[in-house]
């Protein structure tokens, strides 16, 4: 299954990135690695996630990663990265 990565979530996970790298550039490039193998995982397993709780919709599912969440949209053809976000905030399909 191809994984399409949205603007927004190449741009979240950048952001994380520059934050770690402020302490360790070498963290945050293993941060980025992970990530990126994390969300590989879901080409083989697109349902491992679990609904989000904010939208309820069975085709939007997040998975964890650490303190993060990476929240994608399953299609029949592809998965999309909507975005990656802290743990602790909410997520909106309009934020």
């Amino acid at each position: 299954m191809k994984i399409i990565w949205s603007p927004r979530a190449i741009e979240r996970v950048q952001d994380i990135s520059d934050y770690i790298a402020a302490d360790s550039g070498k963290a945050a490039a293993k941060w980025i690695e992970s990530v990126f193998k994390k969300v590989r995982s879901l080409k083989y397993f697109p349902n491992a996630g679990r609904v989000v709780p904010e939208i309820k919709k069975s085709n939007i599912k997040e998975i964890f990663h650490g303190e993060y969440r990476i929240i994608y949209k399953t299609f029949k053809s592809h998965i999309a990265i909507l975005t990656v976000r802290h743990g602790k905030r909410r997520f909106s399909l309009f934020d």
